[in-house]
């Protein structure tokens, strides 16, 4: 195990709402059947003159204020995204330490692997900490409404964008991070894809390259393995885990997954029906609510769990402390 803590967790939504009726119109589709294929009645956009690294600066002061730390007791900033942030280069990191006030003494970095970069981060995070470097906060944000339009109606339907963040410092002997299971099958790349832009080219659009049916047998087939491979690990089963925070790529397949892993909703807080689908947000929001809005208790397993282009899939299991 390592013994750290999550000291304090938060979330960032864009002011702009975009309903579902709203996208339905400009693709020309039904709007409560489209509702009820993706489960989804709104969804939250930046404006293209936002700043990426402003919203995730929000989340991490949230999740400072949530752990009473200030943000000059950080060590670490881990930046995660699967959309570039504003930069490619310097870290988009460093941005945020500005917007926070840090200046020496911490370092930033930039963190992808598609929509399981939270968890990668995590893991990472506690890593650190169990050596010594910490507080770390992992602040992960996802804007994929800049790269979507009406022309290609799939991926219009389902994205939104979010920002959430943890941050994570030393625990004791009975709590901290009890198991991580993470991998990547480089072969297998045709699940989704955001191309790096080409001057002189037409910005790059998400583009799906399987079926919806194809990516929800693999996703649901990844978090089952994910799942029950770190738990052995730990010697526990899913009954043990009070608190799971999946993937939610979409309402439906958050469904199939549910199904699959024999999950009573009672031990998730579903948010993809109100934020869309966040990419590698999606499980951070889904942690920062479960820990504001349930009786979470100590000695409490949470499951953290997802899929993610690449393909990445992985899942980490944490005790609560007291």
């Amino acid at each position: 195990m390592l013994n750290v803590r999550i000291l304090g967790t938060g979330t960032a939504l864009p002011p702009r709402v975009v309903t579902t009726a709203a996208v339905a119109a400009a693709i020309g589709r039904d709007a409560d059947h489209l509702r009820a294929r993706t489960g989804i009645d709104e969804r939250r956009w930046m404006d293209r003159d936002a700043r990426v690294t402003d919203l995730a600066a929000d989340a991490l002061r949230a999740a400072l204020a949530r752990a009473d730390r200030p943000a000059t007791a950080l060590r670490r900033v881990i930046f995660v995204t699967s959309c570039g942030g504003d930069d490619l280069f310097p870290a988009n990191g460093n941005r945020v330490l500005d917007a926070l006030g840090i200046e020496g003494g911490c370092d930033a970095f930039d963190l992808n692997n598609a929509c399981l970069g939270f968890v990668s981060g995590l893991d990472l995070a506690a890593r650190c900490v169990a050596t010594g470097l910490g507080p770390v906060g992992v602040v992960v944000i996802d804007n994929p409404s800049w790269f979507i339009d009406p022309s290609n109606p799939r991926p219009y339907a389902v994205f939104g964008d979010a920002a959430a963040a943890a941050v994570v410092g030393a625990g004791g002997p009975d709590e901290g991070v009890v198991g991580v299971h993470l991998a990547n099958v480089g072969g297998a790349r045709g699940t989704a894809r955001l191309s790096n832009a080409v001057p002189g080219c037409p910005a790059p659009m998400i583009e799906f390259e399987a079926s919806s049916e194809a990516l929800t047998a693999l996703a649901t087939q990844l978090i089952r393995d994910a799942s029950a491979t770190v738990l052995a690990a730990a010697g526990l089963s899913l009954d043990d885990v009070r608190w799971v925070a999946p993937h939610q790529p979409n309402g439906a397949m958050l469904d199939v997954i549910v199904q699959a892993l024999g999950l009573p909703p009672s031990k998730l807080v579903r948010v993809v029906d109100r934020i869309g689908s966040v990419g590698a947000a999606s499980i951070g929001v889904g942690l920062d609510r479960i820990l504001r809005e349930r009786p979470v208790a100590a000695g409490d397993h949470i499951l953290l769990v997802g899929v993610g282009a690449g393909v990445s899939s992985g899942a980490l299991l944490y005790r609560v402390g007291a």
